[in-house]
């Protein structure tokens, strides 16, 4: 039997039988299931952390990127990382104080039900879109690695059986405690297949003369450029502030103090990862110069002895099923909180909370996974798509660190021209005055909120507002 089918089979067991440990502390109740009853220790929030953001796109798409440009194309996961630390320093820990379950739960407390509404349906679309594309991921995963037992379709089905599955059983306990065992297989698997990628061409020197001339592999900057590297540094700030997937994680912490520490140490443990993958996709166009770029990683990990491949084979799976865990729990959430409760069922009892759940994380995942079987371009639609966050971020940055600037209307304007700003940049090619829409996000957001500023006389919910510290010792916000 194939080594690298068993250690997968063996991985999935794993994570079943994790999830199985899971399911009695995620049964107490609604919050128990979607917050892990606000218990999360650091550990876990640093895992769960690494895990939402090393996945498909962070591993063979950073491969495939550096296939082309080289070392540089690493920068994605730096990009990540720093998002992390700036979200850990500046408001992990003051996130965590709100004792709130979502980012549109975040905004009605200070915004009109109108802007709470906006964000509810699209925080809903990006991590619907987020979860279909780690289908892809997972199936592509699977059929290129073990082509003679997986077509991409067949592949993609056992990750969303997997993915569902183990997120259905426990919840945030399960995408935790899974997550605690992820992340070191993932670590293991990318550095031992870095090591023998290298060690396989004869060393850096060696992958340095073999690669072709003329394209700057070895520069850290050159190869994707400088505007690339600040937009995806931007990126990933951005939605690492204001996406519910990792803002659900502090609101899962045991503390401020976790969530602060979780978000720094994960930020700081994703940097190196995206240069190592990096070193696998040039060893690979020594190795392989005329495949497909796609088929960098997979191919480098098949010239492998059975045992390392059967490992990163599985590492590579783990960092998409850490990933799909926490942002289909993240959209089940969201659509159970903010559309379920707060519409059509205010008194909804805790238990039975509890089981709508867990029926939309099974609705939602059917799905994205129907919504996958339509989808491309991973790496692209994921920039775009989290780009959106950005009048999110802005909105609660000002709320936290500037609450006087802000106005009744000031969540549902920005949030709309966030909205606009989008569509005009797919639908008019003369709207792109700047390589990546993020930047045009923050300039049209920015002056949206600010003209709301002055346009709208009608200030925010909470009259407490004093200073920035005000916002969290409130008797409304502790309320």
């Amino acid at each position: 039997m194939n080594i690298s089918l068993i250690i997968i089979i063996l991985y999935i067991a794993m994570l079943f039988v994790i999830s199985f440990f899971a399911r009695k502390k995620a049964s107490k109740g609604g919050e128990s299931y979607t917050l892990a009853g606000r218990q999360l220790t650091t550990p876990m929030v640093t895992c769960s952390l690494i895990g939402l953001a090393i996945g498909g796109a962070s591993t063979i798409g950073v491969a495939e990127q550096a296939y082309n440009v080289g070392l540089s194309a690493g920068w994605y996961n730096v990009a990540w990382g720093i998002g992390a630390i700036i979200m850990g320093l500046a408001l992990a820990s003051k996130y965590r104080k709100f004792n709130v379950s979502t980012v549109p739960e975040l905004f009605g407390k200070f915004y009109d039900e109108k802007g709470r509404f906006v964000c509810v349906l699209c925080q809903i679309i990006i991590l619907i879109v987020v979860v279909s594309l780690q289908y892809i991921a997972g199936g592509a995963i699977l059929s290129s690695l073990l082509p003679n037992i997986f077509t991409i379709k067949t592949g993609m089905i056992v990750s969303a059986c997997v993915f569902v599955g183990i997120t259905f059983i426990g919840g945030m306990w399960s995408a935790g405690l899974c997550n605690l065992f992820n992340v070191p297989l993932k670590y293991t698997g990318i550095i031992l297949c870095t090591i023998l990628s290298v060690s396989q061409r004869g060393g850096l020197q060696n992958i340095r003369l073999s690669l072709p001339q003329g394209i700057p592999y070895f520069s850290p900057i050159k190869g994707v450029g400088l505007w690339i590297i600040l937009s995806w540094i931007l990126v990933m700030t951005t939605q690492v502030m204001s996406m519910q997937g990792p803002v659900q994680l502090t609101f899962a912490a045991k503390d401020p103090k976790v969530a602060r520490n979780g978000f720094v140490f994960g930020g700081l443990l994703m940097i190196p990862i995206g240069f190592l993958c990096a070193l696998i996709g040039m060893s690979a166009k020594t190795a392989f110069p005329h495949v497909s770029a796609t088929m960098a990683l997979p191919k480098m990990i098949l010239s492998l002895n059975p045992v390392a491949a059967g490992i990163t084979l599985a590492a590579l799976w783990a960092a998409d099923v850490s990933t799909a865990c926490n942002l289909l729990l993240g959209a089940s959430t969201l659509v159970t909180n903010d559309i379920y409760k707060k519409f059509l069922n205010q008194k909804v009892e805790d238990k039975k909370l509890l089981v709508i759940t867990k029926l939309f994380v099974v609705i939602i995942g059917v799905f994205t996974f129907i919504l996958a079987l339509s989808m491309s371009g991973i790496l692209k639609t994921i920039s775009i798509g989290l780009s959106l966050t950005t009048a999110f971020t802005i909105v609660f940055l000002f709320t936290i660190f500037a609450p006087k600037l802000c106005r009744k209307n000031s969540a549902f304007y920005t949030t709309i021209a966030g909205i606009i700003t989008l569509f005009l940049w797919q639908l008019l090619p003369s709207f792109r005055i700047f390589p990546h829409v993020i930047f045009m996000e923050w300039i049209i957001c920015l002056a949206a909120f600010f003209l709301t500023s002055i346009l709208d006389k009608t200030k925010i919910h909470n009259p407490e507002f004093k200073d920035k510290e005000s916002v969290y010792n409130s008797k409304y916000i502790k309320a």
